[in-house]
C-alpha cells in the first residue's frame, strides 16, 4: 500500500469515528487516530479469525471500527464514557 492510500484512509476512517463518537479533532488527529486504528482493527479482526473484504472498502471497514474502538477506549480512560 502506498503512502498515500494510508493517508486517505485514515483521514476517512479517523473521520466517520469521530462523527460517530460526536467528537471534534482536527485533520492530523483523524488522520493519526484512523491509521492507528487500520492497526487495531486488524490485530482485532486477527483474534476473532474475521476476514474483511480485501481493497480499499475493506481497509476503510478496518480502520473505521478499530478508530472506533480506539476512540471509545480513550474515552472510557479518560472518564467521559
Amino acid at each position: 500500500m502506498s503512502f498515500i492510500f494510508w493517508i486517505i484512509i485514515g483521514g476517512l476512517a479517523g473521520w466517520i469515528a469521530e462523527k460517530v463518537t460526536k467528537g471534534d479533532h482536527g485533520l492530523l488527529t483523524n488522520i493519526a487516530v484512523g491509521i492507528i486504528g487500520a492497526f487495531i482493527g486488524g490485530w482485532v479482526f486477527g483474534l476473532l479469525g474475521v476476514s474483511v473484504a480485501p481493497g480499499f472498502i475493506g481497509s476503510l471497514i478496518t480502520a473505521t471500527i478499530g478508530a472506533l474502538v480506539l476512540l471509545y477506549a480513550l474515552k472510557f480512560v479518560r472518564g467521559r464514557g
